[in-house]
């Protein structure tokens, strides 16, 4: 579904890797010393083989991980991966020799290697051979996807198409292709996928529609004002993907700054302008985390749940203990935000008529005494920011980070300049640099959006840590509203 989720699958790749080597190389040891004849059988007890596992745990992660074996599956096919995967632990294997050699440990036996050699490579094919299947069956059934909308209708956009429905499990939809001349809208390209627009309409559809990526398919010297419809879609926080004709220029955002880097695309090369931060492995980690945090403190605070429900019922019992909203997520994905109801039954039916008590500029609505929350129950919630807490079901769902630009409701994203929809190119959180901020609800609206997309810009894992603990003195403090 989302691009850290699979991540996550990265990391427990990785450690299903090392787990199955190891036990190659247990399995390799019992048959070398208890099923093999007489002749070949048995072990000597001169070398510690327990020093060997250790050596072989080390090299296969350095190697595998410096081998590029956990790039994304979406991209490659299986026999790829296999000889990728063969490629590494021969690799391995000689690192091992060498190091055996050079910190002489001796009469390691060479047809114990040989098993376990063979038997990693059977292992790690059969492994990686069932989580590509997995993972192809799940994009096949519309999990894990992304969202593709190209741009051109002809012999490139027919090719990037094909490739696309020869690898349907690799999780890619098409939602139509834009042309430059209005005659070709509504045709179809060569496998049926259909001319939606024009390149002037590219703004209402990335605002319509969900888009991941955004892909030039056709020379780039034919599209007229080629920085500005490029420029328009990082604006709005979209990636890009051309495939090239080698006219690379002027592809910076407007504030000059760009992700780029050339890629493999289902056997294409293409070029990639990446909106969001480039340290994939540091995010990979973000993800990580994200799950672990959140699993680790949903236990203590179940009890804080109960108490806070029971809280919620006794002083408004005409609603329920959870509010959900709808918002907006990764790149516009509608989700259901969940939070403790601070607020009387129907407060948003309440919304319009005090539309005229609203004390933020732009899209959002805050009141600083609103008449809709609950007596003395919902603004403490509100003021410790305990009512925020169910928010960790929604980052175990995929849905959220920890940190990350606040979820917008759909409305507000409406009403969002285009430079704005940029801060929807990362995974909204329960926590961010406004969140933070010294009397937040002052802050006019264009800063907070500055303070969310100098977020995504410079983001790393020592701001997030950072910012939670700066999120930590502010629930101490009470500083919520």
């Amino acid at each position: 579904m989302l691009r850290e989720q699979a991540k996550v699958l990265e990391i427990a790749h990785k450690f299903l890797d090392i787990v199955l080597t190891a036990v190659a190389f247990v399995g390799a040891y019992w048959i070398k010393r208890n099923l093999l004849p007489a002749q070949w059988g048995g072990l000597s007890t001169g070398p510690n083989y327990y020093i060997v596992l250790l050596l072989v745990v080390i090299v296969w992660y350095l190697v595998f991980s410096a081998a590029g074996l956990y790039a994304s599956y979406r991209r490659r096919d299986y026999s790829r991966i296999f000889f990728d995967m063969a490629k590494a632990v021969s690799t391995s294997m000689l690192v091992l020799l060498v190091l055996l050699y050079a910190l002489k440990i001796q009469d390691v036996s060479r047809l114990m290697l040989g098993i376990f050699y063979l038997l990693d490579l059977l292992l790690l094919a059969a492994s990686k051979g069932l989580v590509y299947r997995l993972l192809a069956y799940y994009r096949g059934r519309g999990y894990n996807f992304r969202n593709l909308l190209i741009v051109g209708s002809r012999e490139q956009a027919s090719k990037v198409l094909q490739a696309i429905g020869k690898r349907l499990g690799a999780g890619y939809r098409v939602i139509g292709c834009l042309e430059i001349e209005p005659q070709l809208v509504g045709q179809t390209v060569k496998s049926g996928c259909p001319v939606i627009g024009t390149l002037d309409d590219l703004k209402p559809v990335l605002e319509r529609e969900t888009v991941d990526e955004l892909v030039f398919a056709m020379p780039l010297r034919k599209i007229p004002e080629i920085k500005r419809h490029v420029g328009l879609a990082q604006e709005m926080g979209v990636a890009v993907r051309i495939v090239p004709d080698w006219r690379l220029e002027a592809f910076a955002r407007p504030d000059g700054r760009v992700n780029v880097r050339f890629e493999d695309f289902l056997g294409i090369a293409t070029l990639s302008l990446d909106n969001t931060p480039p340290a994939k492995e540091a995010l990979m980690v973000k993800a990580a985390i994200d799950y672990a945090v959140a699993g680790v403190l949903m236990i203590p605070c179940l009890p804080l749940f109960a108490v806070i429900a029971a809280a919620i019922k006794i002083a408004s019992p005409g609603g329920p203990v959870f509010y959900r909203q709808e918002r907006c997520g990764l790149n516009g994905r509608r989700f259901q935000l969940l939070k403790f109801r601070t607020m009387v039954p129907g407060a948003d039916r309440l919304r319009d008529r005090l539309a005229h008590c609203n004390e933020c500029d732009g899209p959002v609505f805050k009141i600083h005494r609103d008449p809709r929350i609950i007596p003395w129950v919902g603004h403490f919630l509100r003021k410790t920011s305990l009512d925020e807490l169910p928010q960790l079901i929604n980052v175990l769902r995929g849905e959220m980070s920890l940190v990350g630009p606040r979820p917008p409701i759909p409305a507000e994203v409406a009403q969002y300049d285009t430079w704005q929809r940029r801060r929807l190119s990362m995974k909204p959180g329960l926590t961010c640099i406004w969140q933070t901020a010294p009397r937040r609800n002052e802050v006019p609206f264009k800063e907070w959006m500055k303070m969310d997309l100098a977020y995504i810009d410079n983001w790393s894992l020592g701001l997030d840590f950072k910012l939670l603990a700066r999120t930590a003195l502010v629930v101490l403090l009470g500083y919520g509203r």
